[in-house]
């Protein structure tokens, strides 16, 4: 006996339903050439500040715990 059944039940419809209209009707837009790079420069936008901060927090732990 589960509590939300029913929710569950819609959703895994709903996901059904979803399926079946990507496979009848709608295809994926295919990339020009330059949106690889657009992907490409967004992505080190992204990751390169996240990164730098990780690598600086590393390295700042690392000086005050060795150098003590």
């Amino acid at each position: 006996m589960i509590i939300f059944q029913k929710k569950i039940d819609r959703a895994l419809n709903r996901l059904k339903e979803d399926a079946q209209e990507q496979e009848q009707g709608e295809e994926k837009p295919e990339l020009e050439k330059s949106d690889f790079l657009a992907m490409v420069i967004a992505a080190f936008i992204t990751i390169v500040p996240v990164a730098l901060l990780v690598l600086g927090g590393i390295v700042f732990l690392g000086y005050f715990l060795l150098m003590r």
